[in-house]
């Protein structure tokens, strides 16, 4: 079973709180906030999306990376978590 059929009402859960800060920031645009309450609502979008992205990235490594049934001891663990933690570091 894949990590996003298998997480999929947490990822929801995210997508939806994401939905919620897009329209957010449109009623701001519309209600002509002030640009600074605009880019903070920008940059806390950005945050959660990048979040998103980050877990779909760790658990797509985690689940797909190495058919740890067909290569047994392939999967160097220290290497996954090293890469794991430049992938979150780009994504914030």
């Amino acid at each position: 079973m894949a990590h996003t059929v298998r997480d999929k009402q947490r990822l929801l859960a995210r997508v939806r709180r994401i939905r919620g800060q897009v329209e957010a920031m449109e009623r701001a645009l519309e209600g002509e906030a002030e640009c600074d309450k605009v880019m903070h609502l920008l940059a806390a979008t950005r945050g959660a999306i990048a979040g998103l992205m980050a877990q779909i990235v760790e658990e797509h490594v985690q689940t797909h990376l190495v058919d740890t049934q067909a290569h047994p001891g392939a999967l160097n663990e220290d290497a996954a978590e090293q890469l794991l933690e430049v992938v979150r570091t780009y994504l914030k």
